[in-house]
């Protein structure tokens, strides 16, 4: 087998391999300062993301388990059986709710 060959195998591995994305969001609330001044006052809320080829993205937040010291995360054993079940956004489909208002006369 060619070095090319190999290499295209490693890398083709790799990219079906599922990845863990990481985004932070701000909540923010006003403070009122001694001064009479107001502020806000933004705290971060973290959000993890299990990325998988050829499937949506889904949320795992509220199932792992991080180390606030050393950022390492674990994952449950069963964590495939917690995931909820996701759709590609392109397979989603919004009722039309005029014709369903309609339908009741």
């Amino acid at each position: 087998m060619a070095f090319r060959e190999q290499s295209d195998k490693v890398a083709e591995t790799r990219r079906k391999k599922c990845q863990l994305l990481e985004i932070v969001q701000y909540t923010c609330e006003q403070e009122e300062l001694s001064s009479g001044e107001v502020r806000p006052r933004c705290f971060p809320i973290p959000r993890i993301f299990r990325i998988c080829p050829d499937r949506p993205a889904v949320e795992i937040t509220k199932l792992i388990k991080i180390d606030l010291k050393t950022g390492e995360i674990e994952m449950p054993n069963e964590s495939s059986d917690l995931l909820p079940k996701g759709k590609h956004w392109r397979d989603i489909r919004r009722y039309d709710l005029e014709v369903e208002a309609g339908s009741s006369d």
